[in-house]
């Protein structure tokens, strides 16, 4: 028997050719592109993933919807500004301000208010959606903090979270700058004034910044590109890993019946994922919109050009940087001179300790991992209520930040409310040490609460408000046992033993050598997660002496 010849791009069923004429441009698109980079493998692995479903996980779209609108509405507003500090003599269409001597920027600015088609809108558009894009960042990072999901293998994620939300912080202060009209111009200032008490180099910080003596003329022109490009560009970048590292992963999600660690329960991301997603979009943009056209935001007409011998009453930055302004308000103005240097620890100390607090933050999934020894994965989410200690913390640091924020506002607070400034500053000094210490304490002791009123429910059920009388008189309220999911949800959770360093003392008498690092390990875990700092879950034992009980009833 002859062997078969078969001819090169011909098979049983015709050759290539005449196959690919046969299907559409589609189909002959899709499987160029897949011959060349996979994309059927990509779209098999990825396109059907599951993702969970709940309203808290929408926080994190909030954010990346709000940067897409943040760079939509940026391209445009760079095609009309002009980030010049060349003096100009304004002639436009805001009359009050004709005859003014400003720099270019802020005619541009004035221009792309008042002169350009939709340019006012835009401008708002994009301020509020910095707002909120920031406000998403810091919610959606409480979110993470407060349910644990930043622990193994999301460490990395939550590092490249803290850096998007401290480089958003950057990118607001030199967009909010940009304009430089007076109520930007006091803000910039400001930062000059706290770059300037960094010991030794402060003076050449500020020179090396501004190009020379306060204001100088570059530093518009410097602040632009860094604003435009490099610091958006950079965030990009870290959306991009991010966004790649939760579709790695599988997606945290809250306990629930048929919900493990290797398990995820949810919808596939196309097609369901991604209608829902292409909805919300358009509603945060829809949204955005909304606000950009009736709710004004930093209106520049209103305070005029920057001058340097001029401050604008009640100049408040945006609230995300009222928290370190509030802490260099509120310290006493200390000043040490020593080797013919004046120390201004009065604004160094709290210009420091902004970035330390903020640090604290980006550091802790380590410092919780290092103290619990856990190297575990974890895919499903704590219950805030479940771990008091992290949850205390989370509450604290908020704590802080509503008081520094308050004194960074003091002035207004005072007037509105028809207060003594310094009131309120003694208030906001104190209430710094003492405010976040009572909200751990007060947020512990809830969280612990719940979880006894969790453990009642779990033994004797959910009271229905049914009264019911019986046989010897006696009035009850009948309890409605709970349903195995609830159950499950309920009593899920692990409490392990804090790390302990064993005895110091051997059988032999012998006193074991242990390094401080264990001691400070172990002290801390027994303060985070040792006896009185959660409740115990239900035993089995429990369980069966309350039903024999309720048997012999």
């Amino acid at each position: 028997m002859g062997a078969r010849r078969i001819e090169p791009g011909r098979d049983g069923g015709g050759t290539r050719a005449e196959r690919l004429r046969e299907t559409g441009g589609g189909e002959r698109l899709a499987d160029w592109a897949d011959g060349r980079v996979g994309l059927y493998t990509l779209g098999k692995t990825y396109m059907r993933k599951v993702f969970p479903d709940h309203w808290s996980f929408m926080l994190g779209e909030v954010c990346l919807y709000s940067f897409i609108v943040l760079i939509l509405t940026g391209v445009y507003l760079t095609l009309f500004f002009e980030p010049s500090s060349v003096e100009v003599v304004y002639n436009g269409s805001y009359e009050p301000l004709n005859g003014v001597i400003m720099t270019r920027a802020y005619e541009s600015t004035l221009d792309i208010s008042f002169d350009v088609r939709g340019g006012l809108l835009i401008r708002q558009i994009h301020h509020w959606a910095a707002l909120i894009f920031i406000a998403g960042l810091l919610v959606h990072m409480m979110r993470v903090f407060f349910t644990g999901a930043f622990r193994k293998p999301r460490e990395l994620n939550w590092v490249f979270g803290w850096t998007m939300l401290m480089l958003a912080l950057i990118t607001g202060l030199t967009g909010y700058s940009l304009p430089d009209d007076l109520l930007s111009g006091t803000g910039l200032r400001f930062s000059q004034g706290a770059i300037l008490s960094v010991p030794l180099v402060g003076s050449y910080l500020s020179f090396f910044l501004f190009g020379g003596e306060y204001p100088g003329q570059d530093i518009i022109a410097r602040l632009y590109p860094v604003h435009v490009l490099v610091l958006p560009g950079i965030i990009l970048a870290l959306v991009v890993a991010h966004l790649a590292l939760v579709f790695y992963h599988k997606h945290t999600q809250y306990p629930g019946p048929g919900r493990t660690e290797k398990s995820v329960v949810g919808m596939p991301f196309m097609p369901v994922y991604m209608a829902k997603a292409g909805g919300f979009f358009f509603l945060v943009f829809g949204v955005l919109a909304l606000m950009g056209g009736i709710a004004t935001i930093n209106p520049v007409w209103a305070f005029g050009p920057y001058r340097a011998d001029l401050v604008t009453t009640g100049a408040q930055p945006d609230w995300y940087l009222g928290f370190s302004e509030g802490l260099i308000r509120v310290m006493p103005g200390w000043e040490i001179d020593a080797f013919g240097h004046t120390l201004q620890l009065g604004v160094f100390i709290p210009f420091m300790l902004f970035p330390l607090i903020l640090a604290a933050i980006g550091v802790y999934p380590f410092v919780e991992a290092w103290i619990t020894g856990d190297k575990r994965e974890h895919h499903l989410l704590d219950r805030p209520r479940n771990v008091p200690t992290r949850t205390g913390l989370g509450v604290a640091w908020l704590t802080l930040y509503a008081v520094c924020l308050i004194g960074g506002g003091n002035d207004l607070w005072a007037t509105r409310f028809h207060l003594s400034i310094n009131a309120i500053t003694w208030f906001v000094r104190i209430a710094f040490f003492v405010a976040p210490v009572l909200a751990f304490v007060v947020t512990r002791r809830i969280c612990i609460g719940l979880q006894r009123r969790d453990r009642e429910k779990v033994l004797h059920g959910r009271e229905s408000g049914t009264v019911r009388r019986l046989p010897h008189g006696e009035y009850v309220e009948v309890h409605e046992p709970l349903s195995q999911a609830q159950l499950f949800t309920l009593t899920q959770h692990e409490q392990a033993l804090p790390y302990d360093t064993g005895a110091r003392v051997d059988a032999n008498g012998v006193v074991r050598r242990v390094p401080v690092v264990h001691r400070v390990r172990a002290r801390l875990a027994k303060a985070m997660y040792g006896p009185g700092t959660y409740a115990e879950k239900p035993t089995e034992e429990e369980f069966k002496e309350l039903a024999r009980r309720d048997g012999h009833g």
